[in-house]
């Protein structure tokens, strides 16, 4: 969030250099425990064998993926380690960008393609195609845009980006094209290029985060492998913020709501009931909470609850206890 949209309380406020630390700082243990992994997925394994073998590779016990992928997809996959489990859900939520190659039983106008794509923008039908793990139903999901990238010879070929809320089909996109413009159409290649806040460029091969594996474990350097996990705070950017004092961060880890004075900075023109990140004065993540008063109106609060947790990612005893357990 810049800087010109928080809403400064306590410009003061300072942060023990003993405790806690810079989110990017952290150690490889401690990035396992609570770290993001980005890969380009490669045809054929499913999203589940690729965390399976990321697990195992990795040594440890909690390892999921954000996004299923079909085998014969390719792209972008969120790998999430430990804690970071439990954002999943914002993982899966975000929005998707893909590239996909649409094959036609026989050739299409190209301008008439063009028309059925931009038809197609918006809320659109989306059922689930049969061999789909999810029940089968009838749904709409929104397109945010469809475009036609490239064509091949005889114009059967298309490469087509989409951008697309989460959860949509892009097989049942293609068999809606060809249904609109009257020549069966087949999904035979397809690429995620994007997924929520995070995109193709970050992600590392699986032959990368081998070698990088392979060195630490090996030759004990750790510093390739580092670079390929993230910290939890990487996938919470575009979220709210409420910046809090030493002493909230503690009580708030171990799950107490959050305070007025423990406030000391916080994005503005959030509302009651809004998901936000509560987050230390050093930029760590401390957990996922609602608010439960506009931001705006923090101003006028001398004290009172201000959010609830949802989910605490903040190791308890992170920040000592500065309240009375009296």
């Amino acid at each position: 969030m810049p800087e010109d949209e928080m809403l400064v309380f306590d410009g003061n406020a300072v942060t023990d250099s003993k405790s806690g630390g810079d989110p990017h700082s952290r150690t490889i243990e401690e990035l396992l425990e609570s770290g993001i992994i980005l890969v380009n997925k490669p045809r054929g394994p499913t999203s589940h064998q690729l965390a399976a073998w990321t697990r195992e590779l990795l040594g440890i016990k909690r390892l999921g993926h954000g996004g299923t992928l079909d085998p014969f997809a390719t792209g972008l996959l969120t790998l999430l380690c430990g804690k970071a489990t439990r954002l999943t859900d914002i993982v899966l939520s975000g929005d998707k960008t893909y590239v996909g190659v649409f094959r036609f039983s026989t050739p299409v106008d190209e301008s008439a393609l063009t028309q059925v794509l931009s038809s197609l923008v918006g809320k659109t039908y989306n059922v689930p195609p049969r061999e789909s793990a999810v029940k089968v139903r009838v749904r709409s999901r929104r397109f945010g845009s469809i475009e036609k990238l490239d064509s091949g010879g005889e114009s059967k070929v298309f490469v087509i980006e989409i951008s697309c809320e989460a959860g949509s089909y892009i097989r049942t996109l293609a068999r809606d094209i060809g249904l609109l413009l009257g020549a069966p159409c087949e999904l035979i290649e397809l690429h995620r290029t994007k997924s929520g806040t995070f995109d193709s460029s970050m992600a590392c091969t699986m032959q990368q985060l081998t070698d990088a594996v392979h060195i630490w474990k090996e030759h004990g350097d750790d510093k390739a492998v580092r670079k390929l996990i993230s910290p939890i705070e990487r996938v919470l950017v575009s979220f709210p913020t409420v910046v809090v004092k030493d002493g909230a961060a503690a009580a708030v880890s171990h799950g107490a709501s959050l305070a007025r004075p423990g406030i000391a900075m916080a994005s503005s023109g959030i509302l009651s009931g809004s998901p936000i990140v509560i987050q230390s004065l050093k930029g760590e993540a401390v957990a996922i909470a609602e608010l439960t008063v506009d931001t705006d109106s923090l101003q006028e609060m001398q004290s009172g609850e201000v959010a609830i947790p949802k989910s605490v990612l903040m190791a308890p005893g992170t920040y000592p206890q500065t309240w009375s357990k009296d």
